[in-house]
This record gives structure tokens, C-alpha cells and sequence, in this order.
């Protein structure tokens, strides 16, 4: 007899399904509220109750206390009830995050697959591995446009720790780009700076000049940075625009004429890459 086609369903379709979390929790407040609804219910041993940032034994104190709701209305049981699976749901998204982090840590303290095998409840160095493998998947994301959480698989996980690693490869590649071309300008600045006076000035000149003065010597962050490469091409801007309006050499020396070269083929290689 022919298979009706679709009638069976892919083994890993379930894996397909972009998990649905909790995601962040005031968890101090949401115990707060659940500490209020026992006050008010009278609750002989609210005392006894842990502090709002003690989560566990907060959720296992109105656990073994459920009871003390039992004269409130319907609404404020179950509103009560509902903050617990949620505090709780809360919880397990933690332990994930946490025990990823304690196996991060065995392992950069040299502990081996097979020591990680018991004490994560598997009976083998790959099946450690690969529970590491799904508990990372915590904290990563997939490349859609919502960043959505990943499969928990070991395959996704190790898919998105290449991508991450090429994304911050490439990223500390572009800084060290950006420094390097940071610091061949910064002395041809400097070179141009010392001829300001043998340079055509005008209000708009001397403008941009200060602000080079001011930003240079302390020019250390990104954002300081692109203020003296803006600054540098105002000055630029401005100078050729007296060379256009007076049909003369904007430079009234040598030096000022090398400067002025050497800043403007630096800017230019700088624009084209």
C-alpha cells in the first residue's frame, strides 16, 4: 500500500520551532508581590519567608504555603499560583545560563569530557559534549532579522560560534585598521598644524584650525578620532575654496605646500578605502 505523502512528520521538526522564553524577570518584585498576598492574607509564618532576593527558598517557602490562600478569592490564588510557574520557569532559563558557565569554567580549568560525562547526568564524553553544546544555545542567536533564539543542537550552536567568532574577527580587524590609519594621520596633522601661519586664512579657516588644535592632543577615543578627520576636511574644504575663489596657491611656503600635499593624499586614501 502506497504512504500517503505528509502523513508521517520529520524526525526533527520539533528542533525547527523557535523556542519561546521568559526571557527578563524583576524577580525580586514578582516575590515582593507574592510576600504581599501572603501579608495580606494573614499568613501566620510570613516572617519565616526568605528575603525577596532569595529566590529558591522564597519559591519553596509559598510552595509549602499555598495553603495560606486558602480563605482569598479564586483570583488571588491563581493570580498567585501563576507567579510561581512563572518565577519557576525563570528559574530553569538560569540554571541553564549558569551550569553553561561552570562548564566553561572545567573546562578552562583543564577538567576532561569524561569528568564532565556524571556531573552532567550523561553516560559519555560525547553526550557531555553535547549537552554543553545545547546549553550554549542559551545565549545564542540565529542570523534571521529577529535574532530569534537558536535549535538546541549541537550543530546550530556550533554554526553560530563560528559566525560570532568571524563577526568579532572581522570586527577587531577593522579596529586595527582604524588605529593604524589613526596614527599615519595624526603627524601629517600635526605636520599641517606647525605651517597654520603660512597658510591664506579666513574666519571659516581659523575656525577649524581651533578645533584641530583642541581635539588633537588628546585624541584617543573613536569619536575623538572621527572629530579630527571632520575637522581636517573642513580645513581641506575651506583651503580649496580660497584656492578656487583667488585663483592662487593657498600654501605661502614650501613646508606649508608638503603639508598640505601629504594631509590631502591622506585624506584621499583614507576616503577610498
Amino acid at each position: 500500500m502506497t504512504k500517503r505523502a505528509g502523513s508521517a512528520g520529520r524526525p526533527t521538526k520539533p528542533l525547527l520551532k523557535a523556542p519561546v522564553r521568559i526571557g527578563s524577570v524583576d524577580a525580586r518584585a514578582v516575590v515582593g508581590e507574592l510576600r504581599q498576598l501572603h501579608e495580606d492574607a494573614e499568613d501566620p509564618d510570613v516572617e519565616r519567608m526568605p528575603a525577596d532576593d532569595e529566590l529558591f527558598g522564597a519559591l519553596l517557602y509559598v510552595e509549602k504555603h499555598a495553603h495560606a490562600l486558602r480563605r482569598q478569592t479564586p483570583e488571588v490564588q491563581r493570580a498567585a499560583a501563576l507567579r510561581r510557574v512563572q518565577l519557576w520557569e525563570y528559574v530553569r532559563e538560569q540554571v541553564d545560563v549558569h551550569q553553561m558557565h561552570a562548564v566553561d569554567d572545567a573546562r578552562q580549568a583543564g577538567a576532561q569530557w569524561i569528568e564532565l560525562a556524571p556531573v552532567l547526568a550523561v553516560n559519555a564524553p560525547s553526550a557531555a559534549y553535547n549537552k554543553a553544546k545545547r546549553l550554549k544555545a542559551v545565549e545564542l542567536t540565529d542570523e534571521t532579522p529577529q535574532a530569534r533564539p537558536l535549535r538546541r543542537t549541537p550543530e546550530a550552536v556550533l554554526r553560530a560560534e563560528r559566525r560570532i567568532a568571524s563577526e568579532r574577527a572581522a570586527e577587531r580587524q577593522a579596529q586595527e585598521v582604524a588605529q593604524l590609519r589613526h596614527e599615519l594621520l595624526v603627524p601629517v596633522v600635526e605636520r599641517l598644524l606647525e605651517q597654520r601661519e603660512s597658510f591664506e586664512s579666513d574666519e571659516d579657516i581659523d575656525y577649524w584650525w581651533e578645533e584641530i588644535e583642541a581635539v588633537l592632543p588628546h585624541c584617543q577615543t573613536p569619536l575623538q578620532m572621527v572629530s579630527l578627520r571632520r575637522y581636517l576636511d573642513a580645513v581641506l574644504r575651506a583651503l580649496a575654496k580660497i584656492e578656487k575663489r583667488t585663483a592662487r596657491p593657498v600654501a605661502l611656503s614650501e613646508e606649508a605646500l608638503l603639508a598640505l600635499a601629504a594631509a590631502r593624499k591622506v585624506r584621499q586614501l583614507d576616503a577610498s578605502r
